[in-house]
């Protein structure tokens, strides 16, 4: 079975009413391996994060909100569509999506809106023949890399190389205000993703960043000028945003792509760090701003995850998708307007044992631009096709090897299955118990043998979803 990539454009339909006044511009925002402990509004005792620290105390800001998954690719793919990352295939970082899914992009040009993609990619290539860039998945103008980017990048602009001086987060930014100022000229609305290349190693800030950490290691120096390096691109959206007198009716979402870096990043008081499945390597900042509906700030306790943005968007542009594949993610159109978030809140996890796919970037960014100097250009890198071929064979729905997680409210079942099959499990209150340190699995045996169901039940769904079964 293949399904084309683009006859999911007809299963789009118009807009319906929207649950708020004008469409409101969107600006998404992506740090790359930020954890929940690298703000200071967080408590880190270093870092400088002055414009985030504004925007958490002036929005709506979220206390638990989860990547989808522990590294960074999958993370992505669940923002663009709202879905668990395995059940697109997107196992592991490297991984392109599957042609079949609808992104955030394709639905809300539906409504009427200009897209537009800046900074880092790591859904495929964005070579001009590729069948996964930004372009052929709605943006209709993208500056991207294929990975994370340092300073002075070489990136694609609509599959062209471009050589761009600057701080790499700066950079994305400059360029998204730049589109942003020409499209809001015209009054349509927009939806700009902004994902920066930082902190991901190595870190190198530009040096008026990691003066500020004279103090400290060199290689905190560096990681902690990159998030400060963030903070500045940040602040110059939110201020550009105001210059063109549009931030009131913009919504501007900030969150990360995974939990915390080993050694140099911080998960505040939780276990785990990127990669790993306990709340360290899961729990992200996010910060939410939309001056005209949101008023005053409120802290979110409520468990949410980068699943729900793309449910959130739809609902309040008022955007339905017919035969919509099945979502993992909730809207939190009732939360932005002041409600909560349900206390017995469900979601799942999957980090299946795949291998990541290498993907250099600034290496294949200098080969695509020299080849381009020439007057040639270059295909996909073999290495990260996006195909539509469903598996063959198809995966099994009775193993689910990797590491998995399936939180309840505050009760938490951690599901391990290694390479021969056997599965362990570890259980967590994470009401007394946040750093996950009292496995209490030998005391609640009724609780465990009923979510553990509820997770494999997951599990099954998501196998369901990677064979074909919900397109």
């Amino acid at each position: 079975m293949q399904i084309h990539a683009r006859l999911i454009l007809f299963l789009l339909v118009s807009s319906s009413v929207s649950l708020f006044a004008a469409k409101p511009n969107i600006v998404l925002v992506m740090a790359d391996d930020q954890g929940w402990g690298d703000m200071a509004y967080n408590g880190h005792p270093h870092v400088k994060t002055p414009n985030f620290d504004r925007a958490a105390a002036t929005g709506l800001r979220f206390d638990r909100f989860y990547a989808a998954a522990p590294v960074c690719s999958p993370t992505r793919a669940s923002v663009m569509t709202g879905r668990h990352p395995n059940r697109m295939g997107v196992f592991k970082w490297g991984y392109p999506m599957r042609p079949q899914e609808t992104t955030i992009a394709e639905a809300l040009k539906t409504a009427g809106y200009a897209t537009g993609h800046f900074g880092k990619w790591h859904l495929g290539s964005v070579r001009r023949q590729s069948d996964a860039h930004p372009g052929v998945n709605g943006f209709d103008e993208f500056l991207s890399a294929p990975n994370f980017y340092d300073n002075d990048p070489i990136l694609s602009h609509n599959g062209k190389a471009v050589p761009i001086k600057g701080e790499s987060s700066i950079v994305a930014a400059e360029a998204a205000l730049e589109w942003m100022k020409k499209i809001s000229r015209t009054k349509q609305p927009f939806l700009s993703v902004v994902w920066f290349g930082s902190p991901h190693g190595p870190h190198v800030a530009v040096e008026q960043d990691r003066k500020l950490y004279e103090g400290q290691p060199k290689a905190n120096q560096h990681f902690l000028g990159e998030v400060t390096g963030m903070d500045r691109a940040f602040g110059m959206i939110r201020d550009g945003l105001e210059k063109m007198g549009i931030r009131d009716n913009t919504i501007l979402w900030y969150t990360s792509d995974n939990g915390a870096l080993k050694k140099v990043g911080s998960a505040g008081p939780f276990r785990g760090l990127k990669g790993q499945v306990y709340e360290g390597g899961l729990l992200v900042p996010a910060i939410l701003e939309w001056p005209e509906v949101i008023k005053n700030h409120r802290v979110i306790a409520g468990r949410c995850n980068s699943s729900d943005i793309y449910p959130t968007l739809l609902e309040i542009v008022g955007v339905k998708v017919k035969n919509q594949a099945r979502l993992d993610g909730i809207s939190l159109a009732s939360v932005i307007r002041g409600g909560n978030v349900s206390p017995q809140r469900s979601m799942g996890f999957w980090d299946m044992t795949k291998p990541g796919i290498g993907t250099p970037a600034a290496a294949w960014m200098k080969e695509l631009y020299e080849a381009q100097q020439q007057g040639k250009d270059l295909p996909t890198p073999a290495k990260v096709p996006a195909s539509a071929k469903l598996p063959d064979p198809k995966y099994s729905t009775d193993s689910f090897p990797g590491n998995a997680a399936w939180i309840d409210g505050d009760w938490k079942l951690i599901r391990k299955q290694d390479k021969k099959g056997k599965v362990t499990l570890e259980f967590y209150n994470l009401a007394v118990d946040k750093g996950e340190q009292q496995d209490i699995l030998g005391t609640e045996g009724e609780r465990v043998r009923h979510y553990r169901g509820r997770l494999e039940s997951w599990l099954k769904s998501v196998v369901g979803s990677l064979n074909g079964n919900d397109y």
